[in-house]
């Protein structure tokens, strides 16, 4: 049994997918750059209008890969991060949102919505704690996160 599913099994959590190792090598390298990283949230009544870029090429490059592959997640059901309560909640409610994305010149611009109230305020507090990722690093990575009430 490979390393991280005997980790994920010791520790009475999910197996992880094929892509999972990759896309937490992908989001570490993201929270390395993250001093080169600018990020925008706009609240919107049903979820968030996003748009995270960087001057660097390769930093833009990244964050749109990140993007595509999460967006995939979502779309999939396939979840990461579970040991946080608010991702954990994002992923059990998977099927309730939408998200559309688009590259700009420096990044991507992503918009998450939710015909579920609730949902769009799960959407909401995850786009707050993307921003305490770029903000804090790595010390905000190993929070838990609480999900909103309903």
């Amino acid at each position: 049994m490979p390393r991280t599913a005997q980790a994920a099994q010791g520790r009475g959590r999910m197996q992880h997918d094929d892509a999972h190792d990759a896309d937490m090598a992908l989001f570490h390298a993201l929270i390395d750059d993250r001093a080169s990283i600018r990020r925008t949230v706009t609240r919107l009544p049903d979820g968030v209008d996003t748009v995270t870029e960087s001057d660097d090429p390769a930093v833009a490059a990244r964050i749109r890969a990140h993007v595509t592959s999460m967006a995939a997640r979502v779309e999939r059901a396939r979840p990461i991060h579970q040991r946080d309560p608010l991702f954990r909640a994002i992923f059990e409610h998977a099927s309730a949102i939408t998200v559309r994305h688009e590259p700009t010149s420096r990044g991507v611009r992503v918009i998450e919505t939710s015909t579920d109230p609730y949902v769009a305020r799960l959407v909401q507090a995850h786009a707050e704690v993307v921003s305490g990722f770029i903000a804090n690093g790595r010390s905000e990575m190993m929070r838990n996160h609480e999900v909103p009430p309903r």
